[in-house]
């Protein structure tokens, strides 16, 4: 099957946060590569990136699902709930229910959805742990979601490439270029199209070890600077992902060349 306008939604893994273009204009990610190996088979094939970071599941049914709608998507992908997880007030009954609407709205709007569990950050972040049970829940909800509305899905959670640091940024929670191309064929192989084998191919030597001084330096440089970001929004009534636009707001062609051109591995 081919498709013609491929919408995607959700919030930084979605845009593609760790995978900078060489140029640094905007982050590539695993939706660019989808999308170039979709247009392919489409000469006519457009594609639209209406992710923004810091988006909650509530904030991007009404934000984005409306654009969305507009552009008339024959397939969208939905990557969402990891500020969910993250925000003060957890309560698993409420996420389930911005679940189940957030899936429930994008099939609405389109023939093919595809959705993702999360991956168990527990396995490769100190005090990981505390946030599992969250993690868990979550990936529940979008399972039913995605048996009651017919979505297809992509289950991270068993994935072993979760151990090996090389498939994430420095903030041991966004992909690197390794985990978005892993991630991209994930989704070419869900929908039938056979992905390049280098992406699921395991990495050739070993991580880099991990220990104390690692971990300390990860808490220094990566989650204190977001903790007191976060703090001082809450003061000055600032929401997560504010300022920030879609990086592909229009369906717009997408070839080979842009998502990987030479030097853009």
């Amino acid at each position: 099957m081919s498709y013609h306008r491929f919408v995607v939604l959700g919030d930084s893994c979605a845009e593609g946060l760790d995978d900078p273009y060489p140029d640094q204009r905007a982050y590539r990610g695993w939706a660019d590569f989808v999308a170039a190996r979709l247009a392919e088979d489409e000469p006519g094939f457009r594609y639209a990136n209406l992710a923004v970071r810091g988006r909650r599941l509530d904030q991007i049914v009404p934000e984005q699902v409306p654009a969305a709608t507009r552009l008339e998507p024959d397939l969208v992908a939905l990557f969402g709930g990891g500020n969910d997880v993250m925000s003060r007030g957890w309560d698993a009954r409420t996420v389930a229910r911005r679940v189940d609407a957030a899936i429930r709205a994008c099939t609405d709007i389109s023939p093919v959805v595809v959705t993702f569990t999360l991956s168990d950050v527990s396995r490769r972040m100190p005090l990981g742990r505390r946030m599992r049970p969250r993690i868990v829940a979550l990936n529940d909800a979008i399972r039913e979601a995605a048996v009651s509305y017919g979505a297809l899905l992509i289950d991270l959670w068993p994935d072993q490439a979760v151990t090996d640091s090389r498939y994430f940024g420095d903030d041991r929670l966004h992909l690197s270029t390794h985990g978005h191309r892993r991630l991209a064929a994930y989704v070419l192989d869900r929908l039938g199209l056979e992905p390049d084998p280098a992406w699921l191919a395991p990495l050739p030597g070993v991580a880099a070890p991990g220990g104390r001084r690692a971990d300390l330096h990860w808490l220094l440089h990566e989650v204190l600077p977001v903790a007191v970001t976060r703090t001082r929004n809450r003061l000055i009534g600032r929401q997560p992902g504010d300022g920030f636009f879609p990086k592909r707001p229009e369906l717009l062609p997408m070839t080979w060349d842009e998502a990987w051109a030479p030097g853009n591995a």
